[in-house]
């Protein structure tokens, strides 16, 4: 009997026949940039995860940890798939303390849920992350990932609020990290070091974060610019000043006309600054006020502020742009540049240039406040017969981003790209650490191999 016709009963006695997908046709919805897993397993316990990645190690199969699958485009190709862990049974809240601003849970229960509890808790809190996809995304793939939001101006990224994890190493050991205690600092800090590891060092099945209570208010102040200098020269200023938005966004002309939202913002313009605030009723409006009149200063053409669910509506469809494009582009690129932040500007002026020389058609959008920029290939009909211009586009927006200070990584794309550019941008120097680290803890390449950096 081979390795792999021993697996699928070994996997049913440590979780339940129930819990093992092994029919071919099923398997095909989990493949991963054309590679088909031998087998899906949904562990319901750490103690189940630890049994089935300690075997996985010990035979040499590969383990790919995966949620509701928001992030599995992500990523470079893996070498192989054997096993896919899927962490939709690890879905609980395991500790929700109010007093103390601490929730524990599950790597497998959505962000969504996760808000839908804490908003129902006493006065009302929140966990302050917005990635994308919050209905769907897990807290475990939004972890490894770093995924981060508009908000992340304000609030920081996930390794700003994570506090505690528990994981399962690659030899099967459960490692337990930090906890309920904000300033616990005693160990090494473990948790930073899964943070945005893409599952090669250990899978993460309970994260401990820090709450806040919920806001008073929120709203969102758009300002429309005819020229890219205007628009720039509002967010410089507004950057300096003593207000305090949770986000400031710049998005150009083809992005707001491929957001799939109710046109209920400003018309006129080439470029679209949307501020977001949180905080006391009174507070805002003062802030709306004062940022109108710095718009005014700096040739806003119109402005418009959004409250409640029509607040809400607009920052769901921008963080999940990308799912409203490849309805209408099925082939589009997807692609995420960090920059100085005094450079954002500069840079989607730069990156524009680019699109225009190159003929390619491009949304972008800016986390101004972040030093993030999301760039959109909208490839059209003629996708194939472009691959090679794409590609060259691509290798152009990395040059110019490292020229700046900063990478470019390849969040999603058609698999005749990924064949065809490094998805991780230009290595850095710290790359040789990243490998040396996956060799310790990884020795055999048993996770989520070929994925991460470098290939490892």
């Amino acid at each position: 009997m081979s390795k792999t016709d021993k697996l699928f009963p070994k996997l049913k006695e440590m979780v339940g026949e129930a819990n093992v997908i092994q029919d071919p046709e099923k398997l095909k919805a989990y493949a991963i940039d054309g590679k088909k897993p031998k087998v899906i397993v949904s562990p319901g316990t750490i103690d189940e995860v630890s049994k089935i990645v300690a075997y996985a190690n010990q035979q040499h199969f590969i383990v790919i940890p995966r949620g509701n699958g928001t992030k599995m485009g992500m990523g470079g190709i893996p070498k192989k798939v054997n096993i896919i862990l899927s962490t939709n049974r690890l879905n609980r809240i395991t500790d929700s303390d109010s007093e103390n601003l601490t929730l524990s849970a599950e790597s497998g229960i959505t962000l969504s849920e996760v808000q839908d509890s804490l908003a129902k808790l006493g006065r009302g809190y929140f966990l302050p992350l917005d990635p994308p996809f919050t209905n769907q995304a897990t807290l475990g793939g939004i972890v490894a990932t770093n995924s981060s939001g508009p908000k992340r101006l304000l609030y920081g990224a996930a390794r700003d609020l994570i506090i505690g994890t528990k994981a399962v190493f690659p030899n099967g050991d459960m490692v337990i990290s930090g906890g309920k205690t904000v300033k616990n600092v005693s160990g090494y800090d473990m948790c930073k070091l899964l943070i945005g590891s893409y599952g090669t060092l250990g899978i993460l099945c309970e994260m401990t974060f820090k709450l806040l209570p919920l806001p008073e208010k929120e709203a969102t102040l758009s300002l429309s610019f005819g020229k890219l200098e205007e628009a720039d020269g509002f967010v410089r200023q507004l950057r300096i000043s003593q207000l305090i938005p949770s986000s400031i966004e710049i998005l150009n002309s083809i992005a707001v006309e491929n957001m799939k939202y109710p046109r209920s913002m400003p018309q006129n313009g080439n470029y679209l600054v949307t501020v977001g605030l949180e905080g006391v009723t009174e507070s805002i409006g003062r802030q709306v006020s004062e940022m109108s009149e710095m718009g005014k200063k700096n040739g806003v053409l119109e402005t418009m502020t959004l409250d409640s669910d029509k607040h809400r509506a607009f920052w769901i469809a921008l963080r999940n742009f990308s799912q409203g494009l490849s309805e209408k582009y099925p082939n589009f690129i997807g692609l995420k540049s960090n920059l100085l932040i005094s450079k954002s500007g500069e840079m989607l002026g730069n990156y524009e240039r680019i699109a225009r020389e190159s003929g390619i058609e491009c949304a972008f959008i800016c986390h101004a406040g972040n030093g993030i920029l999301h760039s959109y290939i909208l490839p059209g009909k003629n996708f194939r017969s472009r691959i090679e211009s794409f590609v060259h586009f691509i290798g152009g927006l990395t040059s110019e981003a490292v020229k700046n200070e900063g990478n470019l990584v390849v969040e999603s794309s058609p698999l005749s790209i990924k064949k065809k550019v490094d998805v991780w941008g230009q290595s850095r120097s710290d790359y040789l650490m990243v490998r040396r680290l996956k060799g310790q803890i990884d020795p055999a390449g048993i996770l989520n191999t070929g994925r991460f950096v470098g290939g490892i």
